[in-house]
């Protein structure tokens, strides 16, 4: 038998006045993936973990198992085209 594709873990650095992370959460909620939200003004540590990661304060960041990706484009497309291996709320 096929084992199931484990799902990845999704953290979403961002906050809520960000137009691109607008346009990201707007794609997260549609498709109603399960993601981890990290608002960086919301509380301060995420803001620090995000800097101390990447090197910088840019969102929307969306990490994948661990792995950071910028740009609300590049995310909103990863998404899309992996759809059928993410976890829904």
């Amino acid at each position: 038998m096929g084992q199931k594709m484990k799902s990845p873990e999704l953290d979403l650095y961002y906050f809520d006045a960000c137009p691109y992370c607008q346009r990201v959460l707007k794609v997260i909620d549609k498709h109603n993936i399960k993601v981890n939200y990290m608002d960086i003004y919301g509380d301060l540590k995420y803001l620090q973990k995000l800097t101390l990661i990447t090197g910088k304060k840019t969102v929307p960041c969306l990490f994948i198992d661990g792995d950071p990706m910028h740009e609300s484009m590049d995310i909103i497309n990863w998404l899309e085209s992996n759809l059928e291996k993410l976890t829904k709320k």
